[in-house]
């Protein structure tokens, strides 16, 4: 038959504290060298910037302001709805992206803000037509083009008519996606060109960073 001789309650704890020193020692190695998650395409603002007040109209006809922007993360992009190409596009992006968050449920899905910069042609009404075909949840806002280069102004969003014959035009823009955070700040921008996988993968970890 064997001797079994009990362990010493002395030694069994120290051993059982080294177990967890070394355990721990090495959790805490990872979690220093690996690197956190880090955005592909977004700019993050060092420190979230004001918006300036401005006063704009919905695509309802409702007055926009800046505080309409608060209590929600939003994606907001400027454009006009006679846009051949880079609206239509960055639009379809944006929505797509939001869908994809929505039905993985990693983070909140920011809501999109269409700025026209053609109040002269974009009314309401054709704003409203316009998201119809991208988002339902969209929200449109225009107004007259001092109050929107308030807006731009404080953003540095460049727009400008562009003549395309004496009876047409068309309007230059910039074709950057803004991020703004639930207290109405200017929180990271992304630069084009815009892609789906870019705002899927992005968007959680700023939406998330300290």
């Amino acid at each position: 038959m064997f001797n079994r001789e009990k362990m010493d309650p002395r030694k069994l704890f120290i051993a059982v504290s080294a177990l967890i020193a070394i355990l721990t020692g090495a959790w805490l190695s990872f979690q220093i060298f690996v690197p956190p998650p880090v955005p592909k395409t977004a700019t993050v603002l060092p420190s979230p910037a004001e918006l300036p007040e401005f006063m704009l109209f919905d695509q309802a006809g409702r007055p926009f302001q800046r505080d309409d922007l608060a209590g929600d993360w939003n994606l907001v992009f400027f454009g006009f709805t006679q846009c051949p190409d880079i609206c239509p596009l960055t639009l379809q992006v944006l929505s797509s992206a939001r869908q994809q968050l929505i039905a993985a449920g990693r983070a909140p899905a920011p809501r999109i803000v269409f700025v026209s910069v053609d109040p002269e042609r974009d009314t309401p009404e054709i704003i409203d037509q316009y998201l119809g075909h991208f988002d339902p949840d969209a929200v449109g806002i225009t107004g007259n083009v001092d109050e929107l280069r308030i807006l731009t102004g404080g953003l540095g969003i460049f727009f400008q008519k562009s003549a395309l014959s004496d009876e047409n035009y068309s309007v230059d823009h910039s074709a950057v996606v803004l991020l703004i955070d639930p207290q109405a700040r200017f929180h990271a921008v992304f630069s084009a060109p815009h892609a789906v996988e870019n705002f899927v993968h992005d968007l959680p970890i700023v939406m998330t960073m300290p």
